[in-house]
């Protein structure tokens, strides 16, 4: 598959998790990842937590959060972009999995203390604070990827 098939498998998967698989032809595990994704997002009010975070009202959104049910939320958004891209072909040297599961892992920190960690002076909240961590996560997991293969682990 071309690297053009692979991004755009990708990014549909950042958009709304399932998207990816359903476009790889895993009809029956993106519908599952789609339902699991509305599931999550209506149990934790994550749209209503997006708007109030894009509107600068971080503490509405921190407020409106059910944290308990956010906290699937990195993990299923990373498995479901990592799944696509595997699917698509993307994944095919060793290691290639640790930035998503770094990513999944950090975001799920991020969240964690996404209701009182300040940065620079500033609250980032539940959206925006996960996102940094995810970001973070990424390179942590290209890094050490890169000195496993490096070391032929």
């Amino acid at each position: 598959m071309s690297k053009e098939s692979r991004i755009e498998k990708v990014l549909w998967s950042i958009a709304l998790p399932g998207f990816g698989q359903i476009l790889n032809g895993k009809l029956l595990k993106g519908a599952f990842l789609i339902v699991l994704e509305v599931i999550i997002n209506i149990q934790a009010n994550l749209n209503k937590v997006i708007i109030y975070s894009f509107q600068g009202n971080i503490q509405a959104a921190i407020e409106n959060t059910n944290y308990s049910w956010l906290m699937f939320y990195p993990c299923l958004y990373m498995f479901a972009i990592g799944d696509a891209y595997r699917d698509a072909g993307g994944i095919n040297s060793p290691y290639s999995f640790l930035p998503f599961v770094f990513s999944a892992y950090l975001g799920t920190i991020g969240l964690v203390y996404s209701s009182n960690l300040m940065l620079f002076g500033v609250l980032f909240g539940p959206v925006f604070l996960p996102i940094i961590f995810l970001i973070l996560g990424i390179g942590i997991g290209a890094l050490i990827k890169i000195t496993l293969v490096k070391i032929k682990l």
